[in-house]
């Protein structure tokens, strides 16, 4: 990474503003789904622990508009985090005005505090100056871990780090970025993107900037029946978007286009909703395609046992309904298996993440990333605001 990281500056005995990216699924019961964000961060935190500097958490959680809401405080976070670093943690539910003073004076060496959800505050995703300039006094030292909002403009993620000489990346935010390039930059050949998900207006653009690169690009999911109108082939009433025709229709004629052979259709998403396997072409008006069918499964497959490199963004399917899950299943284990032959692996996060938890494959990749939306843009080739802002070696 040609960024400093936190091993480049002097963190003893300083206060540091750690931005990492706890926005971790939560459950009806306020309890946390999956982990895995909250432990990617502790390296990070250790290293700042290990070397005497204490220690102030901030992250976003859930979807609030600028304003407290019970439903997305870190609050039910924190007894989680104490038990993982392994000594208490201190709670945060208001830092700025005149409770900054009280963070600052808590935060000396080897103590840890969590502040409240940062998009509690308006200023956050407005990238208020007034408030990052509040976020900037609580600290002397500035480390942004939170790749999964790298691609946000916030005031956590680029205005506060402006108010520091050495702002730096975390130990994720490092391995992240190294990862990402390799595969833009340097991939082992066959390189194979698979690109899914219910939207392809995410990801038209990293399809428009790997097809140079690569050497094949598997469709699933939502993301497929773009392609699958513009080449002229029925899709009942699947989801496209219609909006995205003339971006997508000079991409579809591609030959390195890799689209499914047969998908699974039911009227509707509904549990119970009847599924029954079709070939692409022949998806009747009435139906919708929820997954790729089983032939999909074993082309896909048998294009993976080539790969090198893959890249994969999206799952092939309703990947939560166990009716619409298979095709999402099988491509995972076809990943896994490349693994397994040497290949470089890596998975966007987001649902794709969960469909490789779900089913038993998150350990046998080569890297999960931590950051959806964050990974798509990198790999579209775009500039991320939160790296970008971050001081050059």
């Amino acid at each position: 990474m040609k960024k400093l990281t936190v091993r480049d500056i002097d963190v003893r005995g300083k206060r540091v503003f750690l931005r990492v990216d706890f926005n971790v699924p939560m459950g009806d019961d306020m309890r946390i789904r999956d982990l895995a964000r909250i432990v990617a961060a502790l390296p990070t935190l250790q290293f700042l622990l290990d070397h005497g500097a204490g220690v102030i958490l901030a992250s976003h959680l859930g979807k609030a508009k600028g304003k407290p809401d019970p439903l997305y405080s870190l609050h039910p976070i924190l007894p989680v985090v104490s038990q993982l670093v392994g000594s208490p943690v201190t709670y945060a539910p208001v830092y700025t005005g005149d409770n900054a003073a009280k963070v600052r004076t808590r935060a000396v060496p080897g103590t840890v505090t969590l502040l409240e959800n940062l998009r509690f505050h308006p200023g956050e995703t407005a990238n208020d100056p007034s408030f990052a300039r509040e976020l900037a006094s609580l600290a002397d030292v500035y480390v942004n871990d939170a790749f999964g909002a790298a691609h946000r403009a916030h005031a956590s993620t680029v205005g506060a780090a402006s108010y520091f000489k050495q702002p730096a990346a975390g130990l994720l935010m490092e391995t992240e970025a190294d990862f990402l390039t390799r595969v833009l930059e340097n991939p082992a050949r066959p390189y194979i993107a698979i690109i899914g998900g219910s939207k392809i207006s995410d990801k038209a653009g990293v399809i428009k900037n790997l097809l140079p690169r690569i050497d094949h690009v598997i469709l699933g999911g939502g993301a497929a029946f773009n392609f699958m109108k513009a080449r002229g082939i029925r899709i009942g009433k699947s989801l496209w978007e219609s909006e995205l025709a003339e971006q997508v229709k000079p991409l579809a004629a591609d030959p390195k286009l890799v689209l499914p052979t047969d998908i699974v259709v039911a009227p509707s998403i509904e549990a119970g909703a009847e599924a029954k396997v079709v070939p692409a072409g022949q998806i009747p008006d009435d139906q919708m395609g929820l997954d790729i069918g089983p032939d999909s499964g074993r082309l896909f497959a048998d294009v993976l046992k080539t790969a090198r490199t893959v890249v994969w963004a999206g799952p092939m399917g309703v990947f939560e309904r166990d009716a619409f899950a298979e095709g999402t299943r099988a491509v995972a284990q076809a990943v896994a298996e490349a693994t397994d032959r040497g290949a470089c692996t890596v998975a966007g996060g987001g649902d794709t993440g969960a469909a490789l938890a779900k089913f038993g494959y998150a350990q046998k990749v080569s890297r999960v990333s931590t950051g959806g939306g964050a990974s798509l843009e990198f790999l579209e080739g775009k500039t991320l605001p939160g790296i970008a802002a971050l001081a050059d070696r």
